[in-house]
């Protein structure tokens, strides 16, 4: 008797956490916005492929794009921008932080003495779930355009390289001379457990949207 009861609350307490663990990747799914025509909206140029020219980044510094609050300001887990990709048709809400409990938020940025905002012309990076937020990242190709927006300006970025990388390898969030945008996110894609390699998609600034005329 004794035997079934704690068989039977065994039985349970598995429902109860794979329920848990499923409404946790729900929530962590649904935190990007599925949204076509809006995201397509954000520019008319999204679909347009050729290579641009990467905007220079003393321009970048010179400019008026100024944002209201300090990377020092900002709390680890605070929502703080929002990643654009027209071509997959999404809408990301972007975290100050990329530790754990930040990612399962959302698309987290990188706090790191390599990485800046996008207003400040250098390395700019964002993480996510592979299986939640970034689920098909994979389809971008070289071309593709992504768009950060933080304080009502939006950063238009090119994509210019992908790779897949091992998850111990330190030379991507570096320091970098040219206004650049990494995401990255673990790697394969479908792979069950803990995923052992990093895949990753860089960009570079093209064009600064703060609502008036801006430096291309």
């Amino acid at each position: 008797m004794v035997i079934k009861k704690l068989s039977l609350l065994l039985i349970v307490i598995g429902i109860l956490l794979s329920g848990w663990s499923g409404y946790e990747w729900w929530s962590q799914k649904n935190a990007a916005t599925f949204e076509p025509k809006k995201a397509q909206a954000i520019s008319k140029d999204w679909k347009d492929t050729d290579y641009q020219k990467t905007v220079n980044r003393e321009v970048v510094q010179t400019s008026d794009v100024i944002s209201s609050k300090a990377p020092l300001d900002f709390k680890i887990g605070e929502e703080i921008g929002e990643l654009t990709i027209p071509a997959l048709g999404y809408l990301y809400p972007i975290y100050w932080g990329t530790d754990e409990q930040t990612l399962k938020q959302g698309v987290g940025m990188y706090d790191t003495d390599f990485t800046t905002l996008p207003e400040e012309a250098g390395h700019t990076a964002l993480a996510g779930h592979r299986d939640t937020v970034f689920d098909g990242l994979d389809q971008l190709k070289n071309g593709d355009r992504l768009y950060v927006t933080l304080d009502d300006t939006t950063y238009e970025y090119q994509i210019r390289k992908t790779w897949i990388t091992d998850e111990q390898d330190r030379s991507v969030i570096v320091e970098k001379n040219s206004p650049t945008l990494t995401l990255t996110t673990c790697y394969p894609f479908d792979y069950l457990g803990s995923a052992p390699d990093r895949y990753i998609i860089q960009a570079s600034l093209i064009q600064i949207d703060d609502g008036s005329d801006s430096p291309s």
